[in-house]
């Protein structure tokens, strides 16, 4: 029973956090003077959802999809929520990747309603004073980005708000984060997309990017205004920012605040679990494997220096594991004194003493890789020679193609098993539907980092950690791998299932819980005696709260006093 306040009459209906719709009871109804809103049957919260999932099912596509599930977020949280809990494997592809890509990309068409903060340059000196404008104080978990390397699709600007907005929806259903913690955030700072930039309809500044200086004073304003607002344990997650920013702004930030990247991190920790899983399929210890990466930017840079600790942790010196990886970026295999150039710091950790080598075909017949993995975001890269390539160099050879959305990834599931007669163990950023292969079921993995960065959060928002050092990284990605099951493995599953998400991510947030109480980054006090029994009692439930006030009879007290 709840002693919070409510709005009565049809406000009540209008608050999203409050409203049960059809199922009030009766006397929730009169009390709160909505009684005649509502058509007079009181519905079950089962019923409910099962109403808007056949209506849903019944839409001509997925952005149509999306754009319902943001009406029932806006309309009825709870049963948003209890929708993407209980059909999480059908829900997630809609409100994430790959239908957000799209729903970005149309975001000037299907905006309605907001559900997060826009603070724009023209804001610089007062990003404060739009962060006191978000009506709720106890915010513990933003998601912010420029919208700069939206997915693979590029600068998309304002229209890049779907990502916070997506993110930090699976905070709840994937981890259980209460959604009045989460704060999705764009930061506007132009765009140099010329069809949006020409868009009528488009809702951000017409103007081209700021850079430079006046970049990064809007940025170090934006991170301290988040402490002034909402203090120091609050988490402030990257998200698509730009390659050129993505690395500086981390490595600026990450000592002082509560922060992480999640393509530079998070896609680390979900790919190395991956990785971690896949070599308890193969058979080959980890150090016996050379990885070969297509793709150079945040993503493959980010798994490949997480795949370095996982190596460190096999015996491996930094620099023995830095010489089994092999990047390509758009100018062939990154090695020293490469004459066509465009080495950055972070790519010359892994440039090696080679000739240069342009095709990736080539590549892989020279590095002989055990894995290919692909996060260049470029579209259709493996071929069906390489991939035969790949499957005459080793009995199960591993294919991760993840880049986001699904128009993005370097190959289909289907090109894949095909390819290599199935026996490759592949896994993509988004999702691929079961396949019948030669009279063999195969169910293709997603490597999504959202096995990763909800159970993170989870932990930070219970626990108040302060900071997140890479160590939390690689505890993630083998607490995810400890969950696949040799069940899993004989299905060609590196993940757990989907539907055990929810208690992957709660696994996942008390061992890193437990870290950050050794290491003395929790600021929780004192420390729960059972961190999965606290962390779990602190889960977001969908259950309809009783909204009625407190009730008890004065009838026998006043009659015994008498």
């Amino acid at each position: 029973m709840t002693t919070l306040r409510y709005p009565t009459g049809y406000e009540l209906l209008l608050d999203r956090r409050a409203n049960k719709g059809t199922a009030f009871s009766i006397e929730e109804r009169q009390l709160y003077r909505i009684h005649g809103l509502l058509p007079p049957t009181v519905s079950t919260p089962d019923l409910q959802m099962e109403r808007f999932m056949e209506n849903l099912r019944n839409m001509p596509d997925d952005l149509s999809r999306y754009i319902s599930l943001g009406a029932l977020q806006d309309l009825n949280e709870k049963l948003f929520y209890r929708v993407a809990m209980e059909h999480t494997q059908e829900i997630m592809p809609l409100v994430y990747t790959p239908t957000v890509g799209l729903a970005c990309q149309k975001y000037g068409l299907i905006f309605s309603k907001p559900k997060g903060l826009f603070i724009s340059i023209l804001d610089k000196g007062h990003v404060y004073d739009v962060l006191c404008n978000w009506s709720v104080d106890d915010v513990r978990a933003i998601v912010v980005t420029d919208g700069e390397r939206i997915l693979g699709l590029g600068d998309l600007g304002c229209n890049g708000m779907g990502i916070p907005v997506g993110k930090l929806s699976l905070y709840t259903a994937l981890a259980g984060v209460a959604p009045e913690y989460c704060l999705p955030i764009t930061l506007d700072v132009g765009t140099n997309n010329e069809q949006f930039l020409n868009d009528k309809y488009y809702l951000g500044l017409r103007q081209k990017r700021v850079t430079g200086k006046e970049y990064d004073e809007f940025i170090d304003e934006f991170m301290q205004a988040v402490v002034k607002r909402f203090g120091q344990q609050c988490l402030i997650q990257f998200e698509d920012f730009a390659n050129h920013n993505a690395f500086r702004l981390l490595k600026k930030y990450r000592d002082d605040y509560c922060t992480f990247n999640d393509d530079i991190q998070g896609t680390a920790s979900v790919a190395v679990g991956g990785i971690l899983s896949a070599v308890r399929i193969t058979g080959k210890k980890l150090t016996d494997n050379r990885f070969v990466f297509y793709g150079a930017g945040e993503a493959s840079i980010g798994i490949s220096d997480l795949l370095v600790v996982a190596l460190e942790r096999e015996g491996l010196s930094t620099e023995e594991a830095r010489k089994n990886i092999f990047l390509v970026d758009s100018k062939g295999l990154i090695v020293k004194n490469r004459p066509t150039g465009g080495l950055n710091e972070e790519k010359l950790r892994y440039a090696h003493e080679h000739e240069p080598i342009t095709d990736l075909i080539d590549i892989i017949r020279v590095i002989k890789p055990a894995f290919l993995i692909g996060a260049a975001g470029q579209g259709p890269a493996f071929t069906r020679e390489i991939l035969e390539l790949m499957a005459s160099l080793n009995k199960h050879p591993v294919i991760f193609a993840l880049s986001n959305p699904t128009s993005k990834a370097e190959c289909t599931a289907i090109q894949a098993y095909e390819a290599t007669k199935g026996q490759c163990v592949f896994a993509s950023g988004s999702p691929f539907p079961n396949l019948e292969y030669n009279g063999k079921t195969y169910i293709p993995g997603q490597g999504n980092n959202s096995y990763i960065f909800p159970g993170i959060g989870l932990a930070i928002v219970t626990c108040a950690i302060r900071h997140i050092p890479d160590e939390l990284f690689y505890l993630a990605a083998k607490t995810l791998s400890d969950q696949v099951t040799e069940e899993d493995l004989k299905a060609g599953l590196v993940y757990p299932p989907i539907e055990k998400i929810r208690d992957v991510s709660r696994k996942i947030a008390v061992a890193i819980a437990e870290y950050a109480y050794e290491k003395n980054l929790a600021a929780l006090y004192p420390r729960p005696k059972d961190l999965d029994k606290f962390i779990q009692s602190k889960q977001y439930t969908v259950e309809y709260e009783d909204i009625l006030p407190p009730r008890w009879n004065w009838s026998n007290k006043a009659s015994s006093k008498l």
